[in-house]
């Protein structure tokens, strides 16, 4: 369950900061620093951080020692070094940014500025929750989610007062509903909170992505994540990662999720001629590594050559064993590859073991280029 907390957690968190107009507020309601602060998302999201540091030295001029300087810092951190692995020396400043907006945010006792301050202290809660579970640091996230959550429900106080919380309450309405179905285990757990509706999360998850001043990246992205792995709706998932490149066609992790999909749909042209982009992974051995089993995929699926299919996936498989959990979703990939190539060539015994490692691996189990 932790790994779905975690993305919860993750957008929830960004979308509150992200989408907000704050009728009284210390910095967003300063127009040209809420412009600014837009800027730097975006750059940050392009990965354009030469960009992006020049913007943030201007708003932390501006407003020094507001909890928004240190959650801007730690997000650059945070993408900049994208995987972030514990092993990492940059997550020390990462935890330490995030820490010091949660304690700024919480030291706040001016009622005008508790929205932003509160807006803050989620995403800065939500970040570091991401950042904890990928590294599976488990005594780190149940202290973290337990207090979180009071915040958490005292944002829905402030639902009447941000035009663009769509996003939010898209993803309570959602998940309520969704989460229990899959995973049925977790159906009396879910007794404990107000029901949602699924319908009515995604049509306000959609609204948040046509109409959000600065969220549409995020709503982009999880509904074509909600529509893959959730819906099984395949056009509807790649008309947001269409999106997504477009706005953002410098961000690779978008880039990857974009071709995957494709190749998911069987267009394995349009996949192809996407796949030379990946130079912009160049130096990110997580990228290339993904970029490389895609490429074993298309010619496994798409050019029926299963010897250089085969050379791809072990070698995308040796690439992204250095990423931990971070690269489970891609080795899964790879060898359910395997696997069936080894059906192929009627090694059934070798075929079960790969297919075996697929599952344990694979979060979404039907998502794995069988057809």
């Amino acid at each position: 369950m932790a790994g779905r907390i975690k993305i919860l957690m993750r957008y929830t968190g960004l979308a509150l900061f992200l989408s907000t107009v704050p009728l009284n507020a210390q910095l967003l309601q300063d127009t040209s620093a809420l412009n600014l602060v837009k800027k730097d998302i975006d750059c940050i999201y392009n990965l354009q951080f030469n960009i992006a540091h020049e913007v943030y030295t201007e708003i932390s001029r501006s407003f020094p020692g507001h909890p928004i300087t240190f959650l801007l810092r730690g997000i650059m951190t945070y993408w900049e070094n994208y995987p972030m692995l514990h092993t990492n020396p940059s997550h020390v400043s990462f935890e330490e940014d995030m820490r010091q907006c949660i304690r700024l945010s919480e030291t706040n006792d001016n009622p005008d500025h508790e929205a932003e301050y509160l807006l803050a202290d989620l995403c800065a809660r939500g970040m570091l929750l991401t950042f904890y579970d990928d590294n599976d640091l488990i005594m780190e996230v149940i202290p973290l989610t337990t207090s979180t959550y009071k915040h958490l429900r005292h944002a829905f106080d402030l639902v009447s007062a941000y035009a663009d919380l769509n996003y939010f309450t898209g993803i309570y309405n959602y998940y309520r509903e969704a989460y229990p179905k899959i995973y049925p285990v977790y159906k009396s757990l879910a007794l404990l909170f107000p029901h949602g509706n699924i319908e009515n999360g995604l049509k306000e998850l959609q609204a948040a992505a046509v109409n959000s001043v600065v969220l549409r990246a995020e709503s982009c992205y999880l509904l074509s994540w909600l529509y893959l792995n959730y819906e099984n709706k395949l056009p509807e998932s790649i008309f947001y990662c269409k999106t997504l490149h477009e706005m953002y066609p410098e961000n690779v992790l978008y880039l990857s999720t974009y071709i995957k999909t494709l190749v998911l749909m069987k267009r394995y042209n349009e996949a192809e001629q996407l796949m030379p982009a990946s130079r912009e992974s160049e130096g990110n051995i997580f990228f290339q590594a993904q970029f490389i089993i895609l490429k074993g995929i298309l010619q496994e699926k798409g050019y029926h050559d299963n010897k250089l299919a085969q050379q791809y996936y072990n070698t995308g498989l040796s690439d992204i064993s250095l990423f931990g959990k971070y690269g489970n979703e891609y080795a899964a990939y790879a060898y359910f590859g395997l696997s069936r190539i080894s059906e192929d060539d009627g090694e059934k015994h070798t075929r079960k073991i790969y297919r075996k490692e697929a599952l344990k691996l694979a979060d979404f189990k039907k998502i794995n280029f069988d057809k």
